[in-house]
């Protein structure tokens, strides 16, 4: 089956098998890798992705699901060598330790900041509630997304 997708802002045409998930598409077919496997089955968030303006875990996803979509992965996040605002705030914050729950609670951040620009601590908690991390606990991630949160107000790239 031949599916056609906009990833990161490339257009991608794609042959998939009809059993294949999102994320295999993603990582194996694309090599768009800073997407991670966790658990498989929608739990942890390490895979979550955006898909048209939604974060969603691309592990609970078939391939064909995402035919006429606009995704964005961790990968489409760094523009011209810049880091984004929130992965620039997560390494100032001492966030990233082992970096496997990171991508997925990047993504989860940046959607719920597209939608909302000024969230409340609360309001972060709740949005990044769907990704699990056993090395930082939580509280430096909120944290970076408090200081992404004002680079995002003053324009910092």
């Amino acid at each position: 089956m031949e599916i056609n997708l906009l990833v990161n802002d490339i257009e991608y045409n794609v042959n998939i098998d009809i059993n294949m998930r999102l994320i295999d598409l993603l990582r194996d077919k694309l090599g768009l890798i800073g997407t991670k496997e966790g658990c498989g089955e929608g739990e942890c968030g390490a895979c979550t992705i955006i898909m048209d303006g939604e974060s969603v875990n691309s592990c609970m996803l078939m391939a064909f699901q995402a035919n006429g979509s606009n995704l964005v992965t961790i990968e489409g996040l760094e523009k011209d060598g810049e880091l984004h605002p929130l992965q620039r705030a997560y390494m100032e914050e001492g966030s990233v330790q082992c970096g496997f729950c990171i991508p997925g609670m990047i993504m989860s951040t940046k959607a719920l900041l597209d939608k909302s620009p000024n969230p409340t601590r609360d309001e972060i908690r709740e949005g990044m509630s769907g990704n699990l991390c056993r090395c930082t606990g939580y509280n430096k991630a909120i944290d970076a997304a408090e200081k992404a949160i004002v680079y995002l107000k003053e324009g910092a790239k």
